[in-house]
Order: C-alpha cells, then sequence, then structure tokens
C-alpha cells in the first residue's frame, strides 16, 4: 500500500510481530532495524541461542523462545554453526541484559545488530508458542523501529504474500559453493576447536560430507569419532563425490521442504547407495535418504525444535533425549519393504529414524551432536565411522 501512512505503535513499542491472520503483537525492538518475513516457529532450548541462530536449518524462520531469559551469557565467536546467523529474527519474553559469562565478548543484541537480524522482546512467548502449538506454525512479519512507527496494513499483506516455507528448495542458498576439506575437532576449554585431541597415527576412514546446510558440530564429531572429512556443495554430483574416493558418504541437515531439494539430491543419493558404501543422514538428510528410497515426506503441524526431545530406540526400547530442529517429517507408512523403522519420537509418535534392510545405510531425524542439546546420541558418529574400517 504505497499510499498507507505509517502507523504508531503503542507506548514505548519500538517491535512487533505481524502475523498473516491480521494480529499484531507489540514488544520493543532490539538488534537490527528493520524487517523481515518467514514461518514463526518456536524453540525450547534454555541456552545455545547462539548455536540455534546459527544454525542453517533455521532459514527462512523466526524464533520464539520459549525460555525467557536469552542472551544473559551473551555472545562469543566459539559458539556459532555457521559464520552468520540463518534465522531471521527471535522474539523473547524478557529485555537482553548484560552478559554475565566469562566466555563473553559482546552484548547478543550488539551480534544480532553486526549480523542484521532483528529481536522482539517484551512479548507474551508463552500465548504465542501456546497458539503456534494450536494451530500450526504462521507466516509473519518481525519489524524493528527505533520511532515506533509501522505501516501495520502493508506489513500483513508481505506476511499473506510470503509462500510458506512448503515447496521452497533453501539448500542451495546456505550450502558451500566449493569443496574442501574440514579442518579442528570439537571445542576444549582451553583449547578451542584444536584437533589435537583427536589426532592418531595412520590413515582414517575418508567421509564426504554432502552440505545441504550443515551445522559444525557434525564434522567436529565426525573427526572425534576418528574420520578424515571432506565437504561438498548440496548440488554435487555422485561423480564428483566419487572422486574424492569415500569410505563413507554423509547427508547433512538443512532448511527448506525436502521435495524441493529431492528434484537434485535424490538421483545422486540413488547412484551413491547402488555404491555400497555406507552412508549416515541427519534431518533434512534423512527425509532425503527416505526419498531416495520410495517414501514420501510430509510438512508438520508445528515442527520440532528443541533440545529435550524423547526419542524411543526401537532395536532395546530406550529413550534418548535429543535435540531437534524440523518442520518436515518422513511418513512412516511410506516406508518400502526394505527400510526398517528405527527410532520413534515420543512426543507425537512421528518417524525419527531409519535404515536400510540391504544396504549400509540409516539415518536419524534428530540432532545427534546437539549444540546445543544432550550428548546421549553420539554414539550414532561412532557407529557410522566404526563401519567404515570393518
Amino acid at each position: 500500500m504505497a499510499d498507507a501512512k505509517p502507523l504508531a505503535a503503542p507506548a514505548g513499542a519500538t517491535g512487533c510481530l505481524v502475523l498473516a491472520s491480521g494480529d499484531v503483537l507489540w514488544g520493543r525492538g532490539f538488534g537490527a532495524e528493520g524487517e523481515a518475513v518467514g514461518e514463526v516457529c518456536f524453540h525450547t532450548a534454555m541456552t545455545g541461542y547462539q548455536e540455534v541462530m546459527t544454525d542453517p536449518s533455521f532459514a527462512g524462520e523466526i524464533i520464539t523462545f520459549t525460555f525467557p531469559h536469552i542472551g544473559n551469557v551473551g555472545a562469543n565467536p566459539d559458539d556459532l554453526e555457521a559464520d552468520d546467523p540463518h534465522a531471521l529474527g527471535v522474539i523473547v519474553r524478557e529485555d537482553v541484559t548484560a552478559p554475565s559469562n566469562f566466555r563473553s565478548s559482546e552484548r547478543l543484541d550488539e551480534w544480532m545488530r553486526r549480523h542484521a537480524r532483528i529481536g522482539l522482546s517484551g512479548v507474551d512467548t508463552r500465548a504465542l508458542t501456546r497458539r503456534i502449538r494450536g494451530g500450526g506454525a504462521p507466516n509473519g512479519v518481525i519489524a524493528h523501529r527505533a520511532d515506533g512507527r509501522f505501516d501495520v496494513d502493508a506489513l500483513i499483506a508481505r506476511a499473506r504474500g510470503w509462500p510458506g516455507l512448503e515447496g521452497m528448495d533453501l539448500a542451495r542458498e546456505v550450502s558451500t559453493a566449493t569443496h574442501y576439506g574440514w579442518e579442528g575437532g570439537v571445542w576444549r576449554l582451553g583449547f578451542g576447536y584444536d584437533a589435537g585431541a583427536e589426532a592418531s597415527q595412520g590413515p582414517k576412514p575418508h567421509v564426504v560430507a554432502i552440505d545441504y546446510g550443515s551445522k559444525r558440530n557434525i564434522f567436529r564429531n565426525l573427526v572425534r569419532a576418528g574420520a578424515k572429512v571432506s565437504v561438498v556443495p548440496a548440488t554435487a554430483t555422485a561423480a564428483q563425490v566419487m572422486a574424492l574416493e569415500p569410505d563413507g558418504i554423509f547427508l547433512s541437515n538443512g532448511p527448506g521442504d525436502p521435495a524441493a531439494t529431492a528434484d537434485y539430491a535424490v538421483p545422486v543419493i540413488r547412484e551413491l547407495l547402488d555404491t555400497g558404501l555406507p552412508l549416515f543422514g541427519i534431518c533434512l538428510g534423512h527425509q532425503l535418504l527416505g526419498l531416495a528410497v520410495g517414501a514420501r515426506t510430509t510438512k508438520m503441524f508445528q515442527g520440532h525444535r528443541g533440545a529435550n526431545h524423547p526419542v524411543r530406540r526401537l532395536a532395546d526400547g530406550a529413550v534418548e533425549i535429543t535435540s531437534m530442529n524440523h518442520g518436515f517429517a518422513v511418513e512412516r507408512e511410506s516406508l518400502p519393504a526394505n527400510v526398517r523403522e528405527t527410532h520413534v519420537s515420543l512426543f507425537d509418535g512421528s518417524n525419527a529414524g531409519l535404515e536400510l534392510t540391504d544396504k549400509p545405510a540409516f539415518s536419524v531425524q534428530y540432532h545427534p551432536e546437539a549444540s546445543p542439546g544432550p550428548q546421549d546420541s553420539l554414539y550414532l558418529f561412532e557407529r557410522f565411522v566404526g563401519s567404515l574400517t570393518q
């Protein structure tokens, strides 16, 4: 609406979340000024907000943190899963305070301002979370203006005009553009990401990771488990992958609709499966493996995003507390006869893992590398890398 006049916010409000329904949630803006449109979701982690915001799987999303005190440990250059944040913005209950942590190098709001990311505080995040749980993840616009003047009608129109994540391929946008060798191990106090603790004599099994929007801690844990890691773009061909002479293939996490990414990813995965090499997939990689063997994926009502998701391991009934971040899922009913379900979400019963019975390939819907989250599932990296030396 080019001729619409900016509308003044309520007293003290410098930010808002405008939903496609026309509802407006007012608050106090922080971080960068501006506006961004995307899907509004919620995340239940109590800490690790930098890892969450820099997870490429959050491309196209605005995160509502259910824990009210976000930002109280500040920001630092170590707690990053990518060079820049991929979440469009964050919504929190309490104002960001001065950090209280010996590892902090700057305030969260300053870090967000440097990276052009918008924050909104003073929102009833519990009410917004209940709304998402009851009505699904809505499209919305997060906006911040220091003068508190917003063209609400234009923001509503922008929220309604955004097509949503279904049918959207975002992996190309967040993937690496070139092949590279991964350096560095898991973080240790006083040593950073030095791979010295993982160093060993002799050759290591070579894992080629296809980057659909990977988190760095995945590669760190592959190194910790004893692998040498090379990373290739999401659009790499099977011939390009095999030219690196891998001992195993890894399919990373990533954002967007797996059915859209499948157009170019699934034919490659099928060729790689035919080589007989061990293959391990996480999150989007799990969904793409499912599509490659003939299963279907579907958009979830509200998705799973948090660091406390219980998953049952069907082989022995053990429960793993996991980190999750996904808005799509593999349909259990569509799994072919040569695929066995291995893990199930205890929140809603959705599929959380699968393995092929006729090929050395398996995948999980959750994030065993955590960052943030529990370490119940680190054994999966050891299982995968261990299989490469047998």
